[in-house]
């Protein structure tokens, strides 16, 4: 079991810590209700340190960026991010991640930590370019300071103006006196905020100076267990739940970062599941009774027959519902269709709605 660099801080608060992909992490510290709220109406600092960075350099990194992502990254410039994925030659998906042009010859990748062996391996495999490939990952610590409140916590701390930085860009600068920070305006919870990435030597002191500065605004630490209901809130899509090598990104509704103006590993068969249609796809559902739907649930149809499968579900804490997501087949898969959660031996009605399932006001 690896330790990230501030795990002594995480126990020290009394953070329940559990094994999280091969790391020691915190799940929660007051419990995942009162870290949800904080996160959706001030602000709060998840330590994912666990997630893993690739460099790319040299002038063939975006040809293999390319070759192994479905979106295009040639649209992007110096400070811009986008999220992507990498599919398998099955119709699955190796990993989602997140493209960091830094220049026109590097990129960071930053990828899921369950996923940093495995998606190591595939881009190596795949790199016949010459591509220069650096797995910083247990170097890099990653502090993800997010709610509305965020950049007014941390703007002491950068001579970068917080507030004018658009979604899904980045700048590399000073950040609590300490140079060569990555302050990125992205996040995993759909109430805006930014990610912070520095090296493990500097994670303490950027710690402390980021609940100093925030003190007057209630910064909170929060745990993975908010992280996921924040997170599913917004339809957002976990790894291994609701995306894996076994289900392709047109099912997923991943569409929209499948381009099929570029060649890519699978793209022929994706493309041809686009114009031709799927069998299945992922859907959000609202239960319309009471009830709690989890991972693994079985849904059924009005006779009780199994038609899928529950991947992420909760009771919403900022709705007061039982929602989640699953795939069904294609019939079920339309606004306002219903179907059943069998939660124990108990069919609980739901129905199919649109992402997400929290409007930020």
């Amino acid at each position: 079991m690896k330790n990230i660099a501030l795990n002594h801080i995480h126990e020290a608060l009394g953070a329940k810590m559990v094994p999280f992909a091969g790391y020691n992490m915190p799940v929660q510290y007051e419990g995942v209700n009162v870290e949800h709220e904080t996160v959706r109406r001030g602000v709060g600092v998840f330590d994912v340190s666990h997630m893993g960075e690739f460099y790319l350099k040299g002038k063939n990194a975006l040809a293999l960026i390319q070759k192994v992502t479905s979106n295009d990254a040639s649209v992007l410039f110096d400070g811009k991010v986008q999220y992507s994925c990498m599919p398998n030659t099955e119709g699955g998906i190796v990993d989602d991640l997140l493209v960091y042009r830094i220049s026109e010859e590097e990129y960071l990748l930053v990828v899921n930590a369950s996923n940093i062996e495995k998606d190591w391996n595939w881009i190596k495999k795949h790199n016949d370019m010459g591509v220069e490939m650096e797995n910083s990952s247990d170097e890099i610590s990653l502090l993800a300071v997010q709610g509305p409140k965020a950049s007014e916590s941390l703007q002491s701390l950068t001579n970068v103006n917080l507030s004018e930085m658009d979604y899904y860009t980045f700048k590399i600068d000073t950040f609590a006196g300490v140079s060569d920070v990555i302050i990125s305006a992205t996040g995993y919870t759909g109430s805006g905020g930014f990610e912070i990435y520095f090296k493990n030597e500097d994670a303490e002191h950027i710690w402390k100076a980021i609940f100093e500065v925030g003190a007057d605004l209630g910064i909170k630490p929060i745990g993975l267990a908010a992280r996921d209901t924040l997170r599913l809130e917004m339809g957002f899509c976990l790894y291994g739940n609701d995306i894996d090598d076994t289900t392709s990104p047109i099912e997923a509704g991943l569409g929209w970062i499948t381009k099929f103006t570029k060649d890519f590993i699978n793209a022929a068969q994706l493309k041809k599941q686009k114009e031709e249609g799927v069998t299945r796809k992922l859907v959000a559902f609202e239960l319309t009774e009471k009830g709690i739907p989890r991972h693994g649930y079985d849904i059924v149809d009005e006779e009780g027959t199994k038609i899928g499968v529950v991947t992420s579900g909760t009771m919403s804490p900022s709705l007061k519902k039982g929602i989640g997501m699953g795939y069904v087949p294609k019939a079920y898969s339309k606004r306002d269709s219903k179907i059943f959660i069998q939660v124990r031996k108990k069919a609980i009605p739901a129905v199919v709605v649109r992402l997400p399932f929290y409007k930020v006001s």
